[in-house]
């Protein structure tokens, strides 16, 4: 195995991809975090950019997480974790909120997934031989959001999560614009995956072994961390 894959603490790589997202949104962008991994990006967006956070249980305005003693468990986000609000943020309730992912009304949405192939289409809902209730908001965030970011580890037990086509139970087909993980990123084009920025840790022969389907590299391939 990659030693430098060994020396990454789960915590190193969701503060690598959680960064990475973070820089992604533009001033006045109204984005959507699912739970998990995703939900850390909130904690690196520039203080100086004007970005609306929403949370599918029903805020406008999410802030950070909350550190400290003293927590306020009255505000929670759509994965029960506290967080804060920031001024002028308003709360309503699920139909307001599924509305609003529906309407087409957010910039981004990121979200974690079990499988994302080089169609773009996403599996994030079904863990096999796990029971699973349901799909949950993942579909209404997919197909409501204006551009799709998928926040995930590059493996799973050594196996690739990206894949050339999906065998896990779909969440949507063709939906996703980008997939961010701790060793690069990729865009989804019509043409198939595009390997735009990578992390300096890894090698293109690293991406490459590690991913289950082909994929272009960009002439203009950079630092993921830049």
């Amino acid at each position: 195995m990659n030693t430098v894959i060994q020396n990454l603490t789960k915590d190193d790589v969701k503060k690598i991809i959680a960064k990475r997202i973070a820089k992604e949104f533009k001033e006045n962008d109204i984005v959507t975090f699912g739970i998990g991994l995703p939900t850390e990006a909130a904690n690196y967006i520039d203080e100086k950019k004007h970005i609306i956070i929403q949370s599918e249980n029903g805020i406008l305005g999410l802030g950070k997480t909350q550190e400290g003693p003293n927590y306020n468990t009255k505000i929670v986000n759509a994965g029960g974790a506290y967080v804060e609000v920031n001024k002028g943020a308003c709360f309503y309730d699920s139909q307001m909120a599924f509305t609003i992912m529906r309407g087409g009304h957010i910039d981004a949405t990121v979200l974690g997934a079990l499988q994302v192939d080089s169609e773009g289409s996403i599996a994030s809902w079904q863990i096999p031989g796990k029971f699973v209730p349901g799909i949950g908001g993942s579909i209404d965030l997919i197909v409501g959001s204006k551009k799709v970011i998928v926040a995930m580890t590059h493996t799973s037990k050594n196996e690739p999560k990206i894949v050339k086509k999906c065998t896990l139970p779909l969440t949507a087909y063709k939906e996703v614009d980008m997939i961010v993980t701790e060793r690069c990123v990729f865009m989804v084009s019509p043409e198939g995956l595009i390997l735009t920025e990578i992390n300096p840790l890894f090698s293109v022969e690293d991406i490459k072994n590690s991913t289950g389907a082909d994929f272009k590299v960009s002439k203009y391939l950079k630092n993921m961390n830049d």
